[in-house]
């Protein structure tokens, strides 16, 4: 592990904003900030947004500074990435940012049912592999840990350069029924995307740079709390071969 790494990871220590559980704090059992957001970590009553897969922290930082009337918690495995978010909200005193190192499988550890107002799944990893479609954070088996912790309209956001993350989003949604609000296959096509949407992540400039499109999908679970798992690698999904290579976790 490289020095640089070691010392993000003991400069993450010190961020206040910044919550890193141990494993065994999370497995198989509930953190004891598990609902105590607010009073705890926050010190407010503002509804709470997750980021999830938030990597370097772009997206969280720039909602919080956007609107201070909500708190923001940016959650990835990623420390080393994470510190470069922490280190911008620490800098910037904001105040209604935090981020989250854990594992996007255990936040029913971390968070009481209807605790979260809105998730944000910004450039995450595709998981292209049809063995791999469960891990893809739009399948059912996420959408079930969604929905323990969502408050009942709460919204998902999903903006990705996938072509086949985001046919597959709308396949989960056509098949349960799912009440959808925007579903966007080009957002630059119209011209320059306004308000959040307008927040480039490290990931979206790199993509527009190769001349990706950049999907946004919108949309809430309709008081849905259990998802079938189900098969979707169809003929006319679009082509997986064309996509870009991109890092774990991105």
């Amino acid at each position: 592990m490289g020095k640089d790494k070691l010392r993000r990871f003991r400069e993450n220590e010190t961020f206040a904003c910044f919550l890193q559980p141990a494993f065994e704090e999370v497995f198989r059992r509930d953190h004891p900030i598990k609902g105590r957001w607010n009073s705890d970590f926050f010190h407010n009553d503002h509804p709470i947004v997750l980021e999830l897969g938030c990597g370097k922290g772009e997206y969280t930082v720039a909602l919080a500074e956007r609107d201070p009337s909500r708190n923001y918690i940016g959650v990835d495995i990623k420390g080393a990435r994470m510190w470069r978010g922490a280190k911008t909200a620490t800098e910037r005193n904001l105040s209604n940012a935090g981020f989250l190192r854990t594992r996007i499988e255990f936040i029913d550890a971390l968070f009481a049912e209807g605790e979260v107002s809105e998730l944000w799944i910004t450039f995450p990893d595709p998981q292209l592999k049809t063995r791999r479609a469960d891990k893809r954070l739009t399948a059912p088996s996420f959408l079930e840990r969604y929905a323990r912790l969502l408050a009942p309209d709460g919204r998902i956001h999903l903006k990705t350069d996938s072509k086949h993350l985001y046919a597959y989003t709308a396949e989960v949604i056509r098949r349960f029924g799912l009440p959808c609000a925007v579903s966007d296959p080009d957002i630059y096509a119209s011209g320059q995307p306004e308000g959040v949407l307008a927040v480039k992540t490290a990931y979206e400039s790199r993509f527009l740079g190769m001349g990706l499109p950049i999907t946004y999908t919108c949309f809430s679970l309709g008081g849905r709390h259990t998802f079938e798992r189900f098969d979707w690698e169809q003929d006319e999904a679009p082509e997986k071969d064309n996509e870009p290579e991109r890092n774990p976790g991105a």
